[in-house]
């Protein structure tokens, strides 16, 4: 018997799993690491403490499944997406740390090269928006803040990736420079519809092609990981940016099949096939996966902050000790009571794409609780994936949701989430389905799995939540929330 070994760096920590034939888990093993915080609204992460937990829960993972190397078929990668990092092709070293996909230091850059009018090019070519969200231009700050990069970049000392080119990089001691194309579209640089780095992207950045890797499929066999970290050559043969790679691991082959998935942010893509379709309303047009020559297309409504208000609550307030409880303390109350809560604590991303937005908690009394604002906390992800799916279904129909990420446990924040929405929510038996999707890709490349047919057949419903709510009451909620979004707005455009 042989198996897939699935990396997936993520935002908060890197973890690693053993998936079998039939889409089981054999062994997990994760660990957390630093969010570096340096000004506000910068975020950051630390290279080789991203590589070193890697490295670690690799090794944890096997040993978990009680298995050796020789047991591991493939490797397969997903990763953060957007986050940034720039080494040193000789040493390795990184130039800085990584900036992380919710720092907003390209704020500036961002609006400066929106009144230039550069916007409308960007989006033809790539699918995205002027945000400091993306790659571009956060390579661009560091070329042009850390002493002498720019230079060194020119000569082609330098190396820029996301995390899955960081990875590959090391794990075949620089052998490798790549990435794949749903990693490359979320980078500001990349001709989604030729399947190229754009030269007129790149030099509107100015930022020097050499520094850029090579852009493969999703799956097929890269190369190597090398036998001084892995003990012996495994091939890695699958590479996807975290929710494209969950879009593959939810099963959604078919044109108008969506997922959303519920992590430190929310990201809501639906497949729209072979077609790349442009939104007017500010969504986002990205890749949603290659196999061979063949691109699958997707539109994307990416909330930047998800899972990380509850862990807001519990690191920055203290009212719970674990994100699990915030469910139970928002249970302890029938609703809000009109305490709302936006957590736009990064700004708002789609389809507002607001980097000035802040945070807000309102409609406060002397009766609220801590149980009213973990409450509102949680209506406040669900409301604005909301925001998003309307926009979505304008132009892609969806008929049902599949769902993934740590939220999904929570059964009241589902609940309200199909309410809302008055649309299905389906969860799946599997509860990793990011990581899957990577280890599906990987095993595909190899002949592990003969074809998406057979992968689409291991897929399973657990439990499906269908909307309670009337009509009358949810258009209640939204106008309430809406209201409370145009505060977090208009106080942002004070600042």
């Amino acid at each position: 018997m042989k198996y897939i070994l699935a990396l997936d760096q993520g935002t908060t920590s890197s973890r690693a799993l053993i998936v079998d034939h039939n889409g089981e888990i054999l062994g997990v093993a994760q660990k957390e690491f630093r969010q570096i915080f340096p000004t506000p609204g910068w975020v950051e992460h630390d290279p080789n403490e991203i590589w070193a937990t890697q490295t670690s829960v690799m090794s944890e993972a096997i040993a978990h499944a009680r298995l050796k190397l020789r047991d591991i078929a493939a490797i397969g990668i997903t990763n953060q997406r957007e986050t940034t990092i720039v080494w040193d092709r000789k040493t390795s070293l990184p130039l800085c740390n990584a900036i992380v996909w919710q720092d907003r230091r390209t704020t500036a850059l961002c609006k400066e090269l929106k009144d230039e009018g550069h916007e409308k090019l960007f989006q033809e070519k790539t699918g995205l928006l002027l945000d400091p969200y993306f790659s571009g231009t956060k390579i661009k700050w560091i070329l042009d803040n850390i002493s002498g990069a720019r230079k060194r970049a020119e000569r082609g000392e330098l190396a820029f990736g996301t995390v899955d080119s960081w990875l590959v990089w090391k794990m075949t001691e620089g052998a490798l420079h790549i990435t794949d194309a749903t990693n490359a579209s979320r980078t500001l640089l990349y001709n989604i519809h030729k399947g190229e780095w754009d030269e007129e992207l790149l030099k509107i950045l100015t930022i020097p092609r050499e520094m850029l890797p090579e852009v493969r499929s999703s799956s097929e066999i890269y190369g190597m990981c090398n036998k001084d970290v892995c003990s012996r050559e495994i091939p890695i043969s699958g590479i996807a940016g975290d929710q494209q790679a969950a879009l593959f691991g939810q099963s959604c082959f078919d044109k108008g099949m969506g997922k959303v998935t519920y992590g430190t942010g929310c990201f809501i893509l639906v497949n729209t096939g072979e077609k790349a379709i442009t939104s007017k309303q500010r969504l986002l047009t990205t890749i949603g996966y290659q196999i061979g020559d063949k691109v699958n297309y997707a539109i994307e409504g990416s909330v930047f902050i998800g899972g990380a208000v509850v862990q807001w609550l519990r690191d920055n307030l203290g009212v719970i000790a674990t994100s699990d409880d915030v469910e139970r303390l928002a249970s302890k109350v029938k609703d809000t009571e009109g305490v709302t809560f936006v957590p736009s604590l990064t700004g708002l991303g789609a389809p507002h794409w607001d980097p000035n937005a802040r945070g807000m908690i309102m409609g406060l009394t002397r009766g609220s609780t801590s149980a009213h604002i973990a409450r509102a906390a949680l209506e406040g992800i669900a409301f604005q994936v909301t925001d998003v799916m309307e926009v979505i279904q304008k132009v892609a129909k969806v008929s049902e949701l599949r769902i993934d990420g740590g939220a999904v446990r929570d059964d009241l924040l589902m609940q309200m989430q199909s309410d809302y929405l008055t649309l299905p929510l389906i969860r799946p038996k599997w509860k990793e389905v990011t990581a899957l999707g990577a280890a599906f890709l990987a095993g595909l490349a190899i002949g592990y799995w003969k074809d998406q047919d057979e992968v689409s057949r291991l897929w399973s419903e657990e439990h499906r939540f269908e909307p309670k709510l009337s009509l009358k009451e949810k258009e209640k909620e939204l106008k309430r929330w809406k209201a409370a979004v145009s505060c977090a707005k208009e106080w942002g455009s004070h600042r």
